[in-house]
């Protein structure tokens, strides 16, 4: 008997912006002995309302386990596995590469074919943003390795749910 396929889950989860909530989400996976693969939090256009990312590995069967024990959670508004749902996902990094002043030409050049921006500029090192993919972001940090990466800091995926036309707001009467 073959094992259920897992694949990457990525669930958003709308949480009132309480002290302890994010204990508790993450405590459920814990508990159940499940691995966060990324964990991002932050404010919603709704005041006292937060959004969570959380991407684990999971098959089908453990996703809705997942989906159903977190709308159990106190404070747990809504729950959404975006995995097979059309979405736009981005990570954001930070990376320090030693960087002298030979090495400044070439480090633009990257800059421009990763559309990353250059955010800080130091005698010896320079501190690229990106946005993006996993895999562009990827990409990007195996090209400055041989530079010597210093420092890298990940805010691990941001998720939503695409646009459609249906879920547009009608400027009608507005104005």
């Amino acid at each position: 008997m073959t094992e259920p396929s897992q694949h990457s889950r990525t669930f958003v989860v709308l949480v009132d912006d309480k002290p302890g909530v994010l204990d508790r989400v993450a405590s459920l996976f814990r508990r159940r002995a499940y691995n966060i693969e990324s964990l991002a939090v932050g404010r919603t256009d709704k005041p006292g309302v937060s959004h969570i990312t959380v991407v684990m590995n999971a098959d089908a069967r453990t996703a809705r386990l997942v989906e159903a024990n977190l709308y159990k959670l106190v404070n747990v508004l809504d729950v959404q596995d975006l995995s097979n749902v059309p979405s736009v996902t981005r990570d954001l990094a930070l990376i320090k590469v030693q960087a002298g002043h030979d090495k400044r030409a070439e480090d633009l050049q990257i800059e421009e074919v990763f559309r990353a921006r250059i955010v800080d500029v130091s005698p010896n090192a320079l501190i690229f943003e990106i946005t993006g993919t996993e895999d562009k972001i990827d990409s990007l940090v195996d090209v400055l390795r041989p530079f010597g990466i210093v420092g890298l800091a990940r805010t691990g995926r941001v998720s939503m749910v695409r646009a459609t036309s249906e879920a547009v707001p009608s400027l009608e009467g507005v104005g």
